[in-house]
């Protein structure tokens, strides 16, 4: 496994063989789970190289706090990528990627960067978006994997490769969950284990909705938030029944397969999200 720390040095090693091998990419910011470890396998059934970046973008984060709270643990994350025989690691500074005090890109995504996240997070996708379009033209992957619990991340990041032109395939692998249900995130370790639990109401609701699906989307938008309101320690900041392709609210189901039901909470000033599609 090779480790760099500078877009100069990957890009040589890259340009070597890019014409005889298909790259797969993995954008991560670190604190690596089994839910980051999945991509990583799914990109080397598909790719003959994997790579990864770690990267804590300090331009998607709205909240200070949440910015200096991240978890990181680099030499932990680089030991589980070696065991999956991950082999490149992308590791940069921030003034690897960023010139000195440069603003985060805006992008026009539409109404799909204004809702939900785009809502409750301003500036969170220019951020996510301006980071992953210099991933892109850094690494020039053949594929790139994201996790469906970041349903609207993996919706714009289609976008951008739209927006760019350029022949990447984004592919969205199904969310890794916890045994109770719970969505794999970096931030679940900063939950207590009592919190951990009281916080699958999250997946309860998204399954709940699932096999109720009969019962229709304004009963079952208002299930959610009754839920919640029963509940001390969570807060729900949004429950929305969605089209899959732009994620708009809707008031009756699409085709199968073709609808999303996201919630976003909070738990001991933790943030949660996860989604299901039905």
């Amino acid at each position: 496994m090779k480790v760099y720390k500078k877009k100069s040095e990957l890009t040589a090693y890259l340009d070597a063989f890019r014409e005889i091998k298909s790259i797969g990419f993995v954008p991560t910011m670190g604190a690596l789970h089994s839910g980051h470890l999945r991509l990583i396998e799914e990109s080397k059934k598909d790719c003959e190289i994997t790579i990864c970046s770690i990267f804590v973008n300090p331009k998607q984060f709205n909240n200070s706090d949440d910015y200096a709270n991240y978890p990181n643990n680099l030499n932990n994350d680089l030991e589980k990528l070696k065991k999956l025989n991950c082999d490149i690691v992308y590791t940069p500074k921030i003034n690897d990627l960023y010139a000195n005090e440069e603003k985060v890109k805006e992008f026009d995504f539409g109404p799909l960067a204004n809702i939900m996240e785009g809502k409750f997070r301003p500036g969170h996708f220019n951020g996510m978006a301006t980071v992953i379009e210099k991933f892109f033209n850094i690494i020039n992957p053949t594929k790139a994997f994201f996790g469906q619990k970041d349903l609207q991340q993996l919706q714009i990041v289609k976008a951008l490769v739209h927006q760019m032109n350029i022949p990447i395939e984004i592919k969205g692998i199904p969310t890794v969950r916890e045994e109770n249900g719970l969505a794999k995130s970096s931030r679940n370790e900063l939950l207590s284990a009592n919190a951990k639990d009281e916080a699958t109401l999250i997946y309860k609701c998204l399954n709940y909705c699932l096999n109720n699906k009969e019962k229709g989307v304004s009963a079952l938008k208002l299930y959610i938030q009754n839920q919640f309101k029963k509940q001390d320690h969570l807060e729900l900041e949004y429950a929305e029944i969605t089209s899959l392709k732009n994620l708009l609210p809707i008031s009756k189901w699409e085709a199968e397969n073709e609808n999303a039901i996201c919630i976003a909470a909070y738990i001991d000033s933790v943030r949660l999200i996860d989604n299901i599609i039905l």
